[in-house]
């Protein structure tokens, strides 16, 4: 475990935070893959442009994919960016919230960020005394849980994203083709 705290997230938290309290995120981070290999799994041509996208970057442990299509990687390729590896994925907009754990393509744990107790997956308490850390383990409106959720996903696989990672430049590319 890396042990990231939800304090280390609350940056990207604020990135995809509207004024109003709306956040629009959908971030996975996938232990030990460069970005080019992240979009080649999911058949992202780096440098196209398109109506959705995503924006891959290098992280310290393996790639962050920021989905501007919601559906690249949370929804339609899951299974095809944690082959043979580990992806985490925080989903938050007005619409829902969510967080999955996915190794070699095996759903571990998912969960609602407000709804803890309707849990599921092969291994739906996994890394508990994380989630219990993190204050995600309970059902819980009073806190926001996307920076916790973000810090989980950093725990979970090892991947460590900063804002100097986030600075750099990402490879981006079209994923309508996944809509």
């Amino acid at each position: 475990m890396s042990g990231a705290a939800a304090g280390e997230y609350e940056w990207l938290y604020q990135e995809f935070t509207d004024g109003a309290g709306d956040t629009w995120l959908c971030a996975s981070f996938v232990q030990g893959l460069p970005p080019r290999e992240v979009l080649h799994r999911i058949d992202v041509v780096p440098g196209t442009v398109g109506d959705f996208g995503v924006e891959a970057y290098a992280a310290n442990g393996g790639t962050v994919l920021i989905d501007y299509g919601w559906g690249t990687s949370g929804g339609t390729a899951p299974g095809l960016l944690s082959s043979g590896t580990t992806m985490a994925t925080v989903f938050a907009n007005i619409k829902g919230d969510d967080f999955s754990l996915l190794i070699d393509g095996d759903p571990i744990t998912e969960f609602g960020l407000y709804g803890y107790s309707y849990r599921s997956g092969e291994v739906p308490e996994h890394l508990l005394p994380d989630l219990h850390e993190l204050g995600l383990d309970r059902d819980d409106f009073t806190e926001n849980a996307v920076p916790a959720a973000l810090a989980f996903a950093s725990r979970a696989t090892g991947v460590r994203f900063s804002q100097r990672n986030y600075a750099r430049d990402a490879l981006t590319g079209a994923s309508d083709h996944l809509q």
